[in-house]
């Protein structure tokens, strides 16, 4: 016998708002029950954000609709950009009316001094405060906009604890897919201005999603061939003003309105490219016995590593830890206490930083873009309007003359790609690129940069990303402790599962969760194993497929060479060189059809 439906804690029903004259929200339905874990989902400019305000009933109240809340029940809204107040963190964490045991023991839990100063708070001191206050006032529904932003993988493990360990309802917009895959049971899926609703995890969006498009696709196309048989209609001269064909015409200007619709929502669909800055030496770094201390603490003891043109180098660590300074040693913008480092040869360095140094509180986003003035912008090597090199970004024509104070985190981190892709470049340093960023804009970002032909060295705190593109992860301990393993951030823990745990016992990079201390809740989904393979064997597996696609035309080339009956006596040196070149031509196609088998039987397996 099913049970009965559980009345929602927080709903709305039938919302409608307009963000101008632009339709925001046309009849939208959201209805969370007690406990229920989900997300929402949508693309740039969906109005996520927005929707959660309206949940909250803060800053924003739709035109029409309405939001209903249980008697007595508590909401609580944590933004992306939450805003600390009071003398200390204390006075911050119980302004929201939790007792001050319950502030002291969630500021505690997210590795948090009650006392500390409440002012000049690093990004992740902040959003740990505001997620300690949030669980301190015990809601009945917490709404998370973003949560994992400046988040260290530590803190994003604890956040995922007092979720599990929480009786409270939540809805959370993030793009850290690990950590969705992890929290979530429901999604809600925001797109043309409607809600969608899955009621399964997160882990199965994507394949629903993909579904529901090509459903969405075909009906287009229908849509199309019935625009484009009443416009011959129309056009072949039918008087349509006349009475019993003017209902065809209202039809007809219906479907063209409904086109125009879905074009315009088409349009704001954002485009990266990337160039390189033409082939750097092989060795692109070599870094040997680095130690770097401050003071007392030592950043890195006695490191070395040596990256190679082509390789993608993720550095993890709790937040603190010196992944950025490690960066700084390795580039040669940091003077080491000991050790070398060789940076190599052509090198076009394209470097965007976490706390987003290069953007000036006083320019614009014209300004910025143009540097050196004017209205053109060159890109990979042309000139191009900054008008419409910065919609590519998603960038409207009133933004580009305001202060880049105006815009959201997600809009700086896209000007800040906007003005690092346009130069050529052959070695991108990113650190922490994803934060701010919505899902389309990440899955952007992570296609261009598997496909980028130069070196990548990747600082961040998304399991996921780290996990689809590196090849190599370098951890750091915050103690002078460092290790490199072949592979993403699932690759290290699974080959060095200790490495942080001395980092994880109760230090300030990496506070003990209370879950530990608290009754065992119901563990959430384990998340479903990715059905794709790594980047580092997709890679491996394109090379193998182009390696046996051109290797009988070369081996056929280097026979008939050899078949010159006269070459040794004419050439030895080409003759030998030419032997070398066919034996390992053979060789290289040999092993990539190995190679190839065995990543093929990996994929099928991975696939189900």
């Amino acid at each position: 016998m099913a049970s009965p439906a559980r009345a929602p804690v927080l709903a709305l029903k039938d919302v409608r708002l307009a963000d101008g004259a632009k339709p925001l929200f046309d009849g939208v339905d959201l209805a969370l029950e007690p406990r229920v874990r989900a997300c929402l989902v949508g693309r740039n400019g969906a109005g996520k954000s927005t929707l959660l305000k309206i949940l909250a009933g803060q800053g924003v109240e739709a035109d029409s609709g309405e939001r209903a809340v249980q008697p007595g029940a508590k909401v609580v809204y944590v933004s992306q950009e939450p805003e600390i107040t009071g003398e200390t963190l204390l006075d911050y964490a119980t302004a929201g009316g939790a007792q001050d045991y319950e502030a002291q023991a969630a500021l505690a839990d997210f590795g948090l001094d009650p006392d500390k100063s409440a002012k000049g708070l690093s990004g992740g001191e902040t959003r740990r405060a505001a997620l300690a206050r949030a669980f301190a006032e015990q809601p009945d529904v917490l709404l998370l906009d973003e949560p994992t932003n400046h988040l260290d993988i530590f803190a994003i493990q604890t956040l995922e604890d007092e979720l599990a360990a929480s009786k409270c309802a939540a809805l959370i917009v993030s793009h850290d897919r690990a950590f969705l895959n992890r929290v979530t049971e429901r999604c809600f899926w925001l797109e043309h201005r409607k809600i969608r609703r899955l009621d399964k995890g997160f882990s199965e969006f994507e394949a629903w999603a993909e579904s529901i498009m090509a459903a969405d696709a075909e009906e287009a196309r229908r849509l199309d061939k019935v625009l484009e048989r009443e416009n011959a209609w129309l056009a072949r001269g039918v008087q349509g003003r006349r009475a019993r064909n003017e209902g065809r015409r209202r039809a007809l200007l219906a479907l063209r309105a409904e086109k125009k619709d879905r074009q315009s929502e088409l349009r704001g669909t954002m485009t990266m490219a990337v160039e390189s800055a033409g082939t750097s030496g092989k060795r692109v770094v070599e870094a040997k016995g680095v130690t770097k201390r401050f003071g007392d603490r030592t950043i890195v003891e006695n490191f070395s590593t040596r990256i190679l043109r082509g390789d993608r180098v993720a550095l993890v660590g709790p937040n603190g830890a010196g992944k950025t300074t490690l960066v700084k040693l390795l580039l040669g913008e940091l003077e080491r206490d000991a050790g070398t480092v060789q940076l190599g040869t052509n090198l076009e360095v394209s470097y965007i930083d976490q706390a987003r140094m290069a953007l000036s509180d006083k320019i614009t986003v014209w300004d910025f873009l143009t540097p050196g003035g004017g209205d053109s912008i060159i890109v990979r090597g042309h000139p191009k309007h900054v008008a419409g090199y910065a919609k590519e970004f998603l960038f409207t024509d009133a933004q580009l003359r305001q202060p880049v104070t105006s815009l959201s985190g997600g809009e700086r981190n896209r000007l800040l790609l906007a003005r690092a892709l346009a130069n050529p470049t052959n070695l991108m340093v990113l650190d922490e690129p994803t934060n701010d960023l919505d899902m389309d804009t990440l899955d952007l970002l992570e296609d261009l940069l598997a496909d980028f032909d130069g070196t990548l060295i990747l600082v961040s705190h998304d399991r996921d990303f780290i996990d689809r593109l590196a090849s190599s992860t370098i951890a750091l301990d915050g103690k002078g402790g460092v290790v490199e393993t072949p592979g993403g951030w699932t690759d290290l823990m699974d080959q060095n599962p200790d490495f942080f745990k001395a980092s994880k016992s109760g230090t300030a990079f990496a506070p003990v969760s209370k879950a530990a201390t608290k009754p065992a809740p119901a563990a959430p989904a384990a998340p479903k194993k990715s059905a794709k393979l790594s980047y580092k064997d997709q890679r491996r597996l394109e090379e193998c497929e182009a390696l046996i696609a051109k290797s009988p035309a070369i081996i056929a080339k280097l026979e008939e060479a050899l078949a010159d009956p006269n070459l040794y006596t004419r050439d030895p040196a080409t003759f030998d060189k030419t032997m070398k070149a066919l034996d390992k031509a053979r060789a290289d196609l040999e092993q990539a059809e190995m190679e190839w088998l065995e990543l093929e039987e990996k994929k099928e397996n991975l696939a189900g």
